[in-house]
């Protein structure tokens, strides 16, 4: 991902040991990798516990700085605190486009809010049972349920999955009211007078309402995998300009009996 300017975004990774799990590590930093250049990769946690022996096996590898946090009290999580104050330090320095905040707390959601309000982009990323506040409070939000490789399944090729879910049939995805609506409402803002929507503005659409959203929730790698399979929309391929390589997707909805 890049900035107006051409660079790519410098990222500031931020990663609460208590609140993740080493096993995601791998695939979260390509996920990352999308996004920007991890310029800063930081993890936070009492060291001294053997509950984050998992984690100390992988730091090298991934040139992850661990910092170290003292438990003062019982019950008091002052590694939440530790990566705020180290958060705000670096946003304060204006050397970073965006940070990733790896946690399941909703500890953060004030953080997340905070950042966005200098301009920043915030990528948040967290187990399904992450509260809303917290990815509301995000630009994006991707669960880490869907980075874990699927390892050890043998599946056929009618049930191929993106992030370990099982890839959803057209008739699902149609009875799913709710991602329909989505995806309608997406396209109904952005479309031309012709009811032409590109794929990329839709997607721009839908991950600003709803930072959650994730084709590979579905079983899909990409958006527009999704959109063919669905069987509600008419696809199509321009060229922009004469430039034959400069092509992208345009999708409209397919007429109803209803809507003629």
């Amino acid at each position: 991902m890049e900035t107006k300017n051409g660079q790519q975004r410098r990222l500031a990774v931020l990663i609460d040991a208590d609140n993740a799990s080493p096993a995601i590590i791998e695939p979260l930093l390509a996920e990352i990798a999308k996004y920007g250049v991890s310029t800063v990769k930081r993890i936070y946690g009492d060291w001294t516990s053997p509950n984050l022996g998992g984690w100390k096996k992988v730091l090298a590898s991934f040139a992850i700085q661990p910092i170290q946090q003292f438990r003062h009290t019982i019950g008091k999580n002052a590694t939440d605190s530790a990566m705020i104050i180290d958060a705000m330090d670096l946003l304060y320095t204006k050397r970073f486009d965006g940070f990733c905040i790896v946690s399941s707390d909703s500890d953060f959601t004030r953080l997340a809010s905070r950042i966005r309000e200098e301009g920043a982009i915030v990528y948040g990323f967290g187990e399904r049972k992450t509260p809303d506040s917290f990815v509301s409070a995000c630009d994006r939000f991707i669960y880490t349920e869907i980075l874990k490789k699927d390892k050890g399944r043998k599946q056929s090729s009618a049930k191929k999955t993106a992030g370990g879910h099982e890839r959803k049939s057209a008739e699902a995805l149609k009875k799913d009211e709710k991602l329909v609506s989505i995806l309608f409402d997406a396209i109904d803002a952005v479309a031309d007078d012709d009811g032409w929507a590109r794929l990329g503005s839709v997607g721009s659409k839908i991950f600003n309402q709803y930072p959650s959203f994730d084709s590979r929730n579905y079983g899909y790698a990409k958006l527009s995998s999704l959109i063919r399979t669905i069987g509600l929309f008419v696809v199509a391929t321009r060229q922009a300009g004469t430039d034959p390589k400069n092509r992208s997707i345009h999708i409209k909805r397919k007429q109803t009996e209803n809507s003629k």
